[in-house]
């Protein structure tokens, strides 16, 4: 299978943004819950757990990931149903992450940034990005979930590429 990569780099005062975009055939409320509801990221990404809200903690559980670990993620922005911001930290480094819903005619858009300190990982994160915004699409439609042996090495070259 041939999966087409859809993120850009965008430089920022900072360092660069990777953004990746969706777009769904529903209500905005209704792409909001699949990315907000635990009982709907468990099905895409992974279950959370915790009181969310504005510099609250959350603990997400990387369903997907080898050993299913459990992370902590610190909620900046909160607002239904256009916008939420989340960050953690692993061995990896520092994750600052953004989602922006917009709604038109019928459509709503999902727009994912993760905020980069530096593109060195640029490689790897991005065609894993692009493998869960698929999961999430196709667990919006009750579809097979991707193969991330799809989307990883096949995309590491473009990848690689956004940051020459």
């Amino acid at each position: 299978m041939s999966i087409r990569p859809t993120g850009r780099l965008a430089p920022t005062p900072g360092g660069h943004d990777l953004v990746l975009t969706r777009t769904y055939r529903a209500p905005i409320e209704d792409v909001w819950a699949s990315v907000t509801e635990s009982e709907r990221t468990a099905r895409w990404f992974g279950p959370w757990e915790g009181d969310a809200g504005p510099g609250r903690t959350i603990r997400v559980r990387m369903s997907y990931e080898e050993g299913q670990p459990w992370s902590d993620y610190t909620v900046d922005t909160c607002e239904p149903p256009r916008h939420l911001a989340l960050r953690t930290v692993d061995e990896y480094g520092s994750w600052h992450l953004e989602v922006t819903l917009t709604e038109r005619d019928g459509q709503t858009e999902l727009v994912f940034i993760h905020h980069l300190d530096s593109t060195a990982q640029i490689p790897e994160v991005g065609p894993g990005w692009e493998y869960y915004l698929d999961a999430l699409g196709a667990s919006r439609t009750d579809t097979r979930r991707p193969d991330f042996d799809d989307y990883y090495p096949a995309l590491r070259d473009y990848y690689t590429n956004l940051t020459d």
